[in-house]
């Protein structure tokens, strides 16, 4: 009798066993055919290639779609912002523009934040919209003018000269680049006031007049896809370098040169912590102390949504060149990294 209960119970044992692996494999020959039919082969079924295909490209742009919008929200909340009544624009992520109750009525109207910037002085800075939209343009466009002019001599001399020392002087220049800026600024700043530089703006002026490392760098890198033999004729032809440069150089870098000057331009614009550092002087102040500065309405109230409206009108320029000249800055960014 007890050899008869054994055997019963080890035939239980082994057909459970055999269950349960009939079970696993009936899941696992499942996993495979949706694996399949999402493109993956297995040893039961046979993968799609079409599918697999545009299964990952449905995962591929659901992530680019993600981030995408993350990427857009905060620029499509201040516009939303810029619209919309004061409290709101503080204390919500607004999609759409809105007033509350808590706005002050006379901060109404739907371009009524745009009316504040150009009608309401900054008392704070003691400069209006306008005067700080044209020293903006002085603080971007005479320096990098200059400075480009500059940086591409440098970058002519380091590409298609032939002098002692060159390659040590340029990998002194790069290593300047190492060096971080701020870590500058205290003894810059102690430089241009004892030279009264603060008080003019022409702290934010004179010293981009001499160029930047880095645009000698790409224009370099530029140069060096020109043939050297152009160079070398208008030599035999008797001209000069600095006919060469100007006859030669910059018209066939123009790419470059343009590229370099859009990219500058767009960060002197958008540049706050120079301003903040190195004018003194209220009435030279750019649009970025502007923001930072915008006056109180009143003695308790401060213009969120009026500054949403100077932050979308100072990204307006900037969007509008970046656009226009996006083909000829990728275009130079490529062609940086060709070699003779």
């Amino acid at each position: 009798m007890a050899e008869e209960k054994n055997t019963n119970v080890s035939y239980t044992s082994e057909d459970a066993v055999a269950e349960k692996l009939n079970i696993m494999q009936t899941i696992h020959k499942g996993l495979c055919k949706f694996g399949s039919w999402l493109g993956f082969g297995s040893k039961y079924y046979k993968s799609d290639k079409r599918r697999k295909k545009l299964f990952f490209d449905i995962i591929t742009y659901t992530i680019l779609v993600a981030f995408s919008f993350i990427m857009i929200y905060p620029f499509w909340w201040m516009l939303a912002a810029s619209f919309a009544g004061n409290q709101d624009a503080m204390l919500n992520m607004a999609w759409w523009p809105s007033y509350t109750a808590a706005d002050n009525p006379s901060l109404g109207g739907f371009f009524k934040n745009y009316e504040n910037v150009f009608v309401i002085a900054a008392r704070s800075s003691g400069t209006n919209f306008w005067q700080a939209t044209g020293i903006t343009l002085v603080y971007s466009l005479v320096p990098v003018t200059v400075g480009i002019i500059t940086s591409t001599m440098a970058a002519f001399a380091f590409a298609k000269l032939n002098f002692k020392g060159r390659n040590v002087m340029f990998f002194y220049c790069l290593a300047a680049v190492m060096v971080p800026g701020p870590s500058l600024m205290i003894a810059q700043y102690c430089i241009y006031t004892s030279i009264g530089w603060t008080q003019n703006g022409l702290a934010m002026i004179i010293p981009g007049c001499f160029g930047a490392i880095m645009t000698a760098f790409f224009i370099r890198q530029y140069l060096y896809s020109m043939p050297t033999a152009i160079i070398e004729a208008a030599k035999i032809d008797g001209a000069g370098y600095w006919r060469i440069f100007w006859t030669f150089i910059i018209p066939l870098a123009m790419p470059a040169i343009t590229a370099q000057f859009i990219l500058s331009f767009i960060g002197c614009w958008n540049n706050y912590l120079g301003p903040l550092f190195f004018v003194e002087n209220n009435a030279w102040k750019p649009l970025a102390l502007l923001n930072a500065q915008f006056p109180d309405y009143n003695a308790t109230v401060d213009l969120y949504a009026s500054r949403m409206a100077i932050s979308v009108l100072a990204l307006l320029p900037v969007l509008i060149l970046f656009a226009v000249f996006q083909k000829w800055i990728l275009g130079s960014i490529m062609l940086t990294g060709s070699k003779e």
